[in-house]
């Protein structure tokens, strides 16, 4: 299952969920702000708590809206 890694008021958080959306992939959201785990489990994936990350596997990740990195580690 895709995971994203977000907070409440972030813009790009957003436009990652919107895209995945129109892409048909399933994604689980997890919000940073209000799950202590998600915001551990997020650091511990990037290093950071820089928003939205979205990981399919919990190893491979994108930091931000990027579609061509979405793609190609989502393989669409």
């Amino acid at each position: 299952m895709v995971k994203v890694y977000s907070i409440t008021t972030c813009p790009w958080c957003d436009k990652v969920k919107k895209y995945l959306k129109t892409k048909s992939v399933e994604f689980e959201e997890l919000n940073i702000e209000s799950d202590e785990s998600a915001r551990r489990l997020c650091y511990k994936l990037s290093g950071d708590l820089t928003v939205p990350v979205t990981t399919p596997d919990g190893e491979n990740y994108v930091v931000g809206f990027d579609k061509d990195k979405l793609d190609h580690m989502l393989g669409i």
